[in-house]
């Protein structure tokens, strides 16, 4: 089997993919940092290393940049590219036949201009290269961060558009089956400025029943496929009318697979008989948090996403500790085999620690015991105190709280005897943020887990936030992925740059992936 990849990112989905039993025919992303991470893993290139070299990649190309080197272009603010038939220095070949298996590093939207002006390229990519299978599966995840209800779910957000980019690219390139992967705010409605909704994954499923395809939608957990994290995920499986047919006629009548795409096989011939004009209502879509679904998840080619046991916290980063380190846990053992495909490395890379003061240490031991305590209403009287709120608390918060151990000044874990004492060891330590919390051993990371501020260690002799590594294992990245380029970022850089933890925290999730792919291949 074969697909292309968009917004590749460091390559998450491609790994699972790939293990899953899926050739890459070719990648795009935008971001030359998340590419310097993904030619690492699958190629074997170093960019750094041959831009100190003045050398060239083989498998890396740009579509176009403002820069003839390598060494400027993996600092290029990728929103500055310039357009592929604009001056600049591209490194797409005039036999676009070489375009295969290589990591095209620009622009979606240019990516499709290019394709609108050249039937060759179009030609090798929806025959995967002259193939004769022809092109199997077109996949990817736009970042969609203004669909997050972590974002500000704007409904003119440039980063919208880019599912309706992904559907051009799968117009042009017609694969059996098109995946698109994203956050799960996707499906919560907007308003507009006249208080209308605005439900975006159905319209993104109208533009790909009117394109020809059979839209197939998900609300999925990656905890379900073995991800130490409680990750929702939208998905939406999109399967060429033709192939559709081809596949259908083996379904058992009243089988889970033909309960699946009955609905969605209603709403295509709705599509095409009313297009754009389509109200919303004739499109449902399969939660796996509903036991109903999940009997349909289970029974039918999408059982792979919900047959793995749950993955705690503790699995994934015990024998990362700094103290007192246990062996790796059978899920590490089985991670690392599951993905041995990947060269193997001599060293654990991205595993350095950051420097975190004694006040914030005493802080994230505070965290941790406000996550043992668990109970809501102790936590917003807490986090009063610390953001200068209050300066009280009530007897009944207190009562709770002394019961615990606090690091006190000369790094010891101490009781305090006196609420005031408590009160005032809270006022020395105060904070703005309200999204940190401590991690919980025996429990999947929260959803919420993309920067270091975002989480700190379980482990009372750990009071430091996450390293990359640790983040990865969460994420379910082998040790044998290797993250390049910055390790995090700042300031006005953040609206570009794609450090480590970034390239972490937006990534599909490998054994997902991996999960994915095995649905894909069932269709196949």
């Amino acid at each position: 089997m074969n697909h292309i990849e968009l917004f590749s990112g460091c390559g998450g989905l491609s790994l699972g993919l790939e293990q899953s039993g899926f050739d890459l025919t070719m990648a795009n992303e935008l971001s030359p940092m998340a590419a310097e991470s993904f030619a690492y893993n699958f190629f074997d290139e170093n960019l750094e290393e041959l831009a100190c070299n003045n050398s060239s990649p083989k498998h890396t190309l740009w579509l176009n940049s403002q820069f003839d080197e390598l060494k400027p272009r993996l600092r290029e603010n990728p929103f500055m590219f310039p357009a592929f038939d604009k001056e600049g220095t591209s490194d797409l070949p005039t036999d676009r036949s070489k375009l295969k298996g290589k990591l095209v590093v620009g622009s979606i939207v240019e990516l499709n201009r290019l394709l609108d002006s050249d039937p060759e390229i179009v030609k090798q990519l929806s025959s995967a290269f002259n193939s004769e299978r022809g092109l199997d599966l077109v996949s990817g995840g736009p970042p969609c961060q203004s669909f997050s209800m972590a974002g500000l779910r704007q409904l003119d957000c440039d980063k919208n558009t880019l599912p309706w980019e992904f559907a051009k690219f799968v117009q042009h390139t017609k694969p059996k089956i098109a995946m698109l992967e994203n956050v799960t705010g996707i499906l919560r409605a907007f308003k507009d400025d006249e208080g209308n909704s605005f439900h975006a994954w159905y319209e993104v499923a109208k533009v790909f029943a009117s394109i020809g395809y059979v839209p197939l939608c998900l609300h999925i957990n990656a905890r379900y496929a073995g991800v130490a994290q409680n990750r929702p995920r939208f998905i939406m499986i999109s399967v060429r009318l033709d192939h559709y047919e081809q596949l259908s006629s083996d379904f058992d009548t009243g089988s889970a697979d033909e309960l699946l795409f009955s609905n969605s096989l209603a709403f295509y011939h709705l599509v095409q008989e009313r297009g754009d004009s389509l109200e919303f209502g004739h499109l449902d879509y399969f939660d796996v948090k509903k036991p109903e679904h999940l009997e349909l998840f289970n029974n039918s080619f999408l059982s792979s996403l919900v047959s793995e046991k749950m993955v705690t916290v503790g699995e994934a980063l015990d024998d990362l500790k700094q103290n007192k380190p246990s062996d790796k846990s059978d899920f590490i053992t089985r991670l690392n085999s599951e993905f041995s495909f990947l060269t193997e490395r001599d060293y654990l890379f991205n595993h350095e620690l950051r420097n975190n003061g004694p006040v914030v240490q005493r802080r994230f031991r505070l965290y941790q015991v406000l996550q043992m305590i668990n109970d809501r209403s102790i936590t917003k009287a807490v986090f009063t105190v610390l953001k200068g709120d209050a300066v009280e608390l009530s007897e009944e918060v207190w009562l709770v709280c002394k019961q615990y151990k606090y690091l006190n000044d000369n790094n010891k874990l101490k009781a305090f005897n006196s609420k005031q004492d408590f009160i005032n060891y809270l006022k020395d330590h105060p904070t703005k943020k309200q999204t940190q919390k401590a991690l919980v051993a025996n429990a999947p990371a929260p959803a919420a887990l993309s920067i270091p501020d975002d989480a700190c260690h379980y482990d009372e002799n750990e009071l430091r936030v996450l390293t990359v590594r640790e983040m990865a294992r969460i994420q379910s990245f082998p040790d044998d992925f290797v993250f390049r380029s910055k390790v995090t970022t700042g300031g006005k850089m953040r609206k570009f740059e794609v450090p480590q933890y970034t390239q972490v925290g937006n990534a599909v999730p490998p054994l997902l992936g991996l999960a994915l792919g095995k649905c894909v291949k069932n269709l196949l």
